[in-house]
């Protein structure tokens, strides 16, 4: 039998980031995950503290994006590769209301960190600006899927890491302890994304069927070829189109409410492609696409905390399109809940929907 503080169930960015905050506070752990789901893979990897289609700050973005930037640096260090870099995001303004609606913003207290005030003016053919563009600043990006492979890689070496399927009907709850298989652990978190809708321990109402509390949302990417585009900055418009050198970009995403299925469609490349075709007026070609269920709350808000009266199981869950961003914030809070006895702000209480 191998006895440990923690069972994680799942590996992608809420998982990754509540087991780094275990192993911070020198707290035992295993991961078990299977491999073949997540969202985070496909995600755009991009840390934006606005939300620039209102040209709003994200919710409670200054307590996150303050969290996330050494939490990352730190878990650099502990891998040994780099995690976060620095990149500008350009916000395609539309017409002179947007320019207006813009400088506004930019006087924001709250706002002036994020988006400069000044205007630029497109420099680049291949670009359909003629409005100009918006900077934000204090924008990171990483590549979540080697950011995974490498934190995989490095759980594995200190034997901390199972690669497999989690059988819910394996586990053994008891008042101080939980058990799966031979490993026994005090408490249990549940870190499942999109796929806590087959968890047995999880009473949220899920959609499609039930009050659609809990709403899985498939996002596609595609993967474009574009040599004549020759953009290092991110660029906002109806789409996103985040650089990855050697003249690739991913651009995304779209949008598929009450859709759980991880195969790509079709009519998500076209509308993607469609949409980045206003964007930009030089030629490109679709070399791949992705996709991943996003794992989004009616509210808007994630989920974390306790459905029972106990501390033996728990969910960090419901990180949405944000998640890179929210997830060290939020599984501080949690891990403060459980060894503290810290209340958890009532807004991403998942008490509030038991």
């Amino acid at each position: 039998m191998k006895n440990v503080d923690y069972i994680i169930v799942g590996m992608g960015i809420a998982g990754l980031v509540f087991s780094k905050t275990l192993r911070d506070h020198g707290k035992s752990f295993v991961v078990i995950d299977n491999p073949n789901q997540g969202a985070t893979k496909a995600s755009g990897g991009v840390l934006n503290p606005t939300v620039l289609k209102r040209f709003t700050p994200a919710w409670n973005t200054v307590e996150f994006v303050l969290k996330a930037a050494p939490f990352y640096e730190s878990l650099a260090t502990e891998i040994g590769q780099q995690v976060l870099s620095g990149v500008a995001i350009h916000r395609i303004l539309s017409n002179v209301e947007e320019q207006n609606n813009w400088m506004v913003a930019s006087d924001k207290e709250i706002l002036s960190r994020f988006l400069s005030p000044e205007i630029l003016k497109n420099k680049n053919t291949a670009i359909n600006a003629p409005f100009g563009l918006g900077a934000v600043m204090q924008a990171s990006m990483m590549r979540p899927y080697d950011l995974l492979k490498a934190y995989q890689d490095f759980l594995k070496h200190q034997d901390q890491l199972i690669e497999a399927q989690f059988q819910h009907k394996e586990l053994i709850i008891t008042s101080t302890a939980v058990q799966y298989k031979d490993i026994r652990a005090t408490k249990i978190v549940f870190a499942e994304g999109a796929g806590v809708a087959h968890n047995p321990y999880f009473t949220v109402d899920v959609s499609p069927i039930g009050k659609k509390v809990f709403v899985g949302n498939k996002g596609e990417y595609i993967i474009v070829k574009a040599p004549e585009l020759q953009s290092e900055a991110i660029l906002k418009g109806p789409v996103m189109v985040i650089p990855l050198g050697d003249d690739l970009y991913k651009v995304g995403a779209s949008y598929g409410r009450d859709d759980y299925s991880s195969h790509t469609t079709p009519g998500a490349c076209e509308e993607i492609s469609a949409k980045l075709s206003k964007m930009i007026s030089c030629d490109f070609k679709v070399v791949d696409q992705v996709t991943g269920i996003r794992p989004t709350v009616k509210d808007r808000k994630p989920l974390v905390g306790c459905l029972q009266n106990t501390k033996s199981v728990s969910f960090l869950n419901g990180l949405g399109t944000r998640g890179l961003t929210m997830a060290p914030c939020l599984a501080g809070h949690l891990y403060d809940y459980l060894e503290n006895d810290v209340q958890i702000p009532e807004l991403i209480d998942i008490k509030r929907f038991a």
